[in-house]
């Protein structure tokens, strides 16, 4: 196998979990999705933005965003915003802290061919700031002890450690869609000692090929996870649940089971999508056919449709009031805001089981159900 760098600093939370998944990844296509070049795109127009707001020169590239919209602009705006924060904050311990963006870090010391590029390194006396924006809305992100920013951290040690004294380690995740702004400090020592002890041993392995495989929530992110025996195992271990001998559930046996069903809901749905996929590139499958889905029906020919309606007396276009996000494209957020923000409100979301270990707070049912009650006199009255 050519030796090249996928141990990256992206996967570090999957290669430092399971080793081996490090090359079985490699040897699998990466097909990517429209959600990566969704964040993609993010990633571009938060870079123009910060470096726009720190006066170096660039251009926009919103004209070739294929994903761009108003709620783009606003995510992107609202990192911008924290960058600047956190640049104000640093110049309180330096007159002229040294701020990179998009900053390609090396980590190679620790991980053979490790690199990755970092959204936002602040170097300042004493302090080393990482900033990593994700756009995902799917998986909540956290700052503390996340691999990928330590690894960044090691980086940018390794490249501005002789110019700075850096014994503070700041790390942060700003992730808008899930309105979450994590930070996490630990200090240089620290970050030194899990590089060390950690982070270099299990990258030699994952780098080799050793070490043992496990699975987890670190299986979603591989390239592997749909084929990956060692993932099926460990689901079929959690499906094999011992049940009592009451005809119904009990509210401890549920609560025991919650935890299992993501994971295994995840597990089922790649199983079927790369099956599928398989079949369709000629594998067969004992028992198993493919078969057309349903579809609806369209028009061949809009235009002309419109034309048929249109000169028969009847009108063929229904109207409908643009949305809040195709509103404020067309007006502009300042426009938006001064024409229709009190016109604008944020309904309540529906609930939603979640661990304890959830940041949102617990929804008030005993209210709620209050709520529920007067509605219903209302009604009646």
């Amino acid at each position: 196998m050519p030796k090249h760098a996928y141990l990256s600093a992206s996967a570090a939370h999957r290669w430092l979990a399971c080793p081996p998944s490090a090359r079985l990844c490699a040897q699998e296509e990466d097909r990517g999705s429209p959600y990566a070049r969704q964040g993609t795109d993010a990633h571009e127009l938060c870079q123009y933005l910060v470096e726009k707001a720190l006066g170096m020169p660039c251009r926009d590239p919103v004209e070739d965003l294929e994903y761009y919209d108003a709620e783009m602009q606003e995510a992107a705006e609202g990192y911008c915003s924290f960058v600047m924060e956190q640049v104000s904050g640093a110049e309180k311990l330096c007159k002229d802290p040294l701020v990179c963006v998009e900053q390609t870090l090396d980590f190679s010391k620790w991980v053979e061919h490790g690199f990755g590029t970092c959204d936002c390194v602040i170097v300042a006396d004493g302090l080393l700031h990482v900033i990593d924006f994700k756009y995902g809305v799917g998986v909540l992100v956290e700052a503390t002890e996340n691999p990928q920013l330590k690894c960044y951290a090691l980086g940018a040690l390794d490249t501005f450690g002789d110019l700075y004294g850096m014994d503070r380690i700041r790390l942060s995740i700003y992730q808008p869609r899930r309105g979450n702004a994590d930070t996490f400090e630990t200090t240089k020592d620290e970050l030194l000692k899990w590089a060390d002890g950690v982070l270099a041993p299990t990258a030699k392995l994952a780098y080799e090929g050793g070490g043992e495989f496990s699975a987890g929530d670190h299986c979603r992110f591989c390239n592997a996870r749909a084929t990956c025996r060692k993932r099926a195992e460990y689901s079929m271990e959690l499906a094999k649940y011992d049940f009592a001998d009451a005809p119904t559930l009990g509210t401890d046996e549920i609560a025991q089971i919650l935890p299992m069903v993501d994971s295994l809901v995840s597990w089922a749905e790649d199983i079927k999508g790369y099956a599928l996929n398989q079949a369709l590139s000629g594998v067969r499958y004992p028992g198993f056919k493919v078969v057309e889905g349903r579809s609806n029906r369209k028009y061949t020919d809009e235009a002309a449709v419109a034309r048929a309606v249109s000169e028969a007396g009847y009108d063929p276009y229904e109207k409908k009031l643009l949305g809040i996000t195709a509103m404020t494209r067309q007006l502009g957020k300042k426009r938006f805001e001064e024409l229709l923000g009190g016109f604008v409100v944020k309904p309540q979301g529906k609930p939603v089981l979640a661990p304890e270990t959830d940041k949102r707070p617990e929804f008030n049912t005993a209210a709620n159900d209050f709520m529920e009650v007067n509605d219903h006199e209302q009604d009646n009255d």
